[in-house]
């Protein structure tokens, strides 16, 4: 064990990840002299070309639609935020917490959730029910899309493709997988980070960690842009006994408090709240289980966790956001576009492959592997940029 592994691993809980003892890397390396292996994995999804593209990806709103709304970039640091203060407080690795958490969306298509869904359907328009499927099946899962990211299609190092990050890295940036992709993924390495998802189990709880985190981040920062975009009011969120609770305290600390600050007071003691929830929620099921190392908690049931009551306000915050705000018609309007725009390039890149960079064209691979290729390429894109290939392609402008 280098020195710096040694410094890494002062404080961690039993059942925290210990870098120590990795299940390792796909591609077998030196250990870095001053680095822990999480430390050298955070270091290289920051450098990764994937990661600098998520400043231009949507979160809610589009990247032109205004510079103070988040982004895939920005919601990833405020993950990575979260994340490292809950596993501070619970004695977790806080380098693999942070790994995972920026990691975590660098499979995520342009335009968000309206990408995925665009790139998903044009995949399965092209399915063949007689066939097994390749590697990656048909249709397109963005946590399945990051993990390709990190495995193979970031190019930066001579001896291999992708980032050849650690296994427990890859394991919680896989968050979701259908079980007919882990099966594809469990031929290609038995026992690997699709293992859970066919013979049932727990990720590591950094893994976990990293999950909850993602949740309470963009509950929290959706509330703030959709106030700064207009589409929400304060008013509104009366309705939401999560945040409502906290507005009321904020103004019983501050009578005079309002506008921003009364908005961002609020936000900041709802999280605050939430976070301590987790902490208390997540060590008392710790403590009940006395759990000697991590591997005990792959075994275990999931740890990290909201208190029930916690779980229920987070869920009709949840509920609030998709009525009043990922449905508004104003999104509603735009992420149709954005749908346009992504099977629209689908669609002429598959017929006219040439019109793609060279490296994403596969003269003599199958219609499958093509259509993966071209997949690949869309979804690395940033919106800017496909907006600007469709109005290349197509004469049209979508967005003015």
């Amino acid at each position: 064990m280098s020195a710096a592994s040694e410094a890494g691993l002062t404080g961690l809980a039993p059942y925290a990840s210990d870098s120590a003892r990795s299940r390792g890397r796909r591609f077998p390396q030196p250990e870095a002299p001053t680095r822990t292996a999480y430390q050298r994995d955070r270091d290289r999804v920051i450098h990764s070309t994937a990661f600098r593209r998520l400043v231009y990806k949507t979160q809610v709103f589009l990247n032109h639609e205004g510079d103070l709304f988040r982004t895939r970039l920005t919601h990833s640091l405020e993950v990575a935020q979260l994340a490292r203060s809950i596993a501070r407080s619970l004695r977790l690795n806080e380098d693999l917490v942070e790994a995972i958490a920026l990691a975590h969306d660098l499979g995520h298509t342009p335009f968000g959730h309206a990408g995925q869904d665009a790139l998903h359907a044009s995949l399965q328009a092209l399915a063949d029910p007689d066939s097994d499927g390749d590697a990656l099946g048909w249709g397109f899962e963005h946590n399945l899309q990051s993990l390709r990211v990190v495995d193979q299609l970031e190019e930066r190092y001579p001896s291999f493709d992708g980032l050849n990050l650690c296994f427990e890295t890859r394991e919680g940036i896989l968050k979701h997988c259908s079980r007919a992709n882990a099966q594809r993924l469990e031929v290609q390495e038995p026992g690997g980070v699709a293992a859970r998802f066919l013979n049932g189990g727990s990720p590591s709880i950094e893994a976990q960690l990293c999950n909850l985190a993602d949740e309470i981040a963009y509950n929290a920062h959706d509330i703030d842009d959709g106030v700064r975009s207009g589409l929400l009011s304060l008013e509104q969120l009366a309705e939401v006994p999560l945040f409502e609770r906290f507005r009321a305290q904020a103004l019983t600390d501050h009578p005079k408090l309002e506008g921003r600050r009364l908005l961002f007071e609020s936000i900041r003691l709802m999280l605050s709240e939430q976070v301590y929830d987790v902490i208390r929620t997540t060590q008392a099921a710790i403590d009940v289980l006395n759990l000697p190392d991590a591997d005990a908690v792959r075994r275990a049931p999931p740890l990290v966790a909201f208190s029930p009551a916690m779980r229920a306000e987070s869920q009709v915050l949840k509920s609030f956001l998709l009525r009043n705000l990922y449905r508004h018609p104003q999104v509603m309007e735009t992420t149709d576009r954005a749908r346009r725009v992504v099977s629209d390039l689908f669609t002429r890149y598959l017929d006219a492959p040439e019109e793609m960079p060279d490296s994403h064209v596969l003269p003599h691979a199958s219609p499958r592997q093509r259509a993966r290729a071209v997949a690949d390429y869309i979804a690395g894109m940033t919106d800017r940029f496909a907006i600007r290939e469709h109005e290349r392609l197509f004469g049209r402008v979508l967005f003015p």
